[in-house]
């Protein structure tokens, strides 16, 4: 590795915990209708936290997770999700080059922000869905203008096919199965990777779906017949693998 590309690590490294901080940010805040904008504060006490206090990461360890004012343990949620964006930097990294390096970085940490959002909340905000679509059609036009329309496609797709089981669902059983974020966040994935990619986006998100909802079962932490697994993070990990590797191939070609 020369200098200037370990620079330019350096750099991506130090963006992506940036961004790794508004990804926490966004996680706390977007759920509760709340400002992104505003300051950030202790939740214990309200003491507006200073800048030297933020450092992603740096000031985590240096405080020891508290409160410099009350001390009060400020959680886990940022240093979680700054290792995180910093983690999908590095794999999107070690995949993609050029202006195609920031972009597949936007959306990890977007889909980072949607999957965390959905497990707790079990909600996919448009605020970060749309965007996403649009995003995602901009950046195919961008790197292959003809073939942008297998991403319109994509869009389309996504968006109808997952809301018309939510549909069809809702009438059979009379509850909630797929919601509309689920089509959104579908949608916004097809307008990444093409509806060329979209069955394997879908037969990945199913069984990674299927293993989390094994696994909660065998160890009895949750898996209810009444109850609703989150299905966004799923699908933010299949779609993020079919846009770094491409869709899967089954069968010689």
């Amino acid at each position: 590795m020369t200098v200037v590309e370990a620079l330019r690590l350096v750099f991506l490294a130090s963006v992506a915990l940036a961004f790794g901080s508004f990804v926490g940010v966004l996680v706390e805040r977007l759920p509760a209708g709340a400002t992104i904008l505003g300051r950030s504060r202790c939740k214990n006490c309200g003491t507006v936290l200073a800048a030297r206090d933020m450092v992603p990461l740096a000031s985590y360890l240096w405080l020891g997770g508290r409160c410099r004012q009350c001390g009060a343990a400020q959680g886990l949620i940022h240093p979680v999700t700054e290792l995180a964006a910093l983690g999908l930097a590095l794999w999107a990294w070690s995949a993609t080059e050029g202006w195609l390096l920031w972009a597949s970085c936007g959306l990890a940490w977007t889909l980072l922000a949607l999957a965390l959002i959905d497990l707790e909340h079990q909600i996919l905000p448009d605020a970060l869905t749309l965007p996403l679509v649009a995003a995602g059609l901009a950046v195919a036009w961008l790197a292959e203008r003809g073939a942008v329309l297998d991403n319109l496609v994509g869009a389309v797709l996504g968006y109808g096919v997952f809301f018309l089981i939510g549909w069809a669902y809702r009438r059979w059983r009379g509850r909630e199965g797929l919601g509309a974020g689920d089509a959104k966040l579908l949608a916004a994935l097809g307008a990444w990777d093409g509806a060329t990619g979209l069955p394997s986006v879908v037969l990945l998100a199913s069984l990674m779906a299927l293993a989390v909802v094994l696994v909660l079962r065998a160890f009895r932490l949750a898996g209810g017949r009444g109850e609703r697994v989150a299905f966004g993070p799923a699908l933010a990990a299949a779609g993020w693998l079919v846009w770094l590797y491409g869709p899967l191939v089954l069968g010689p070609s």
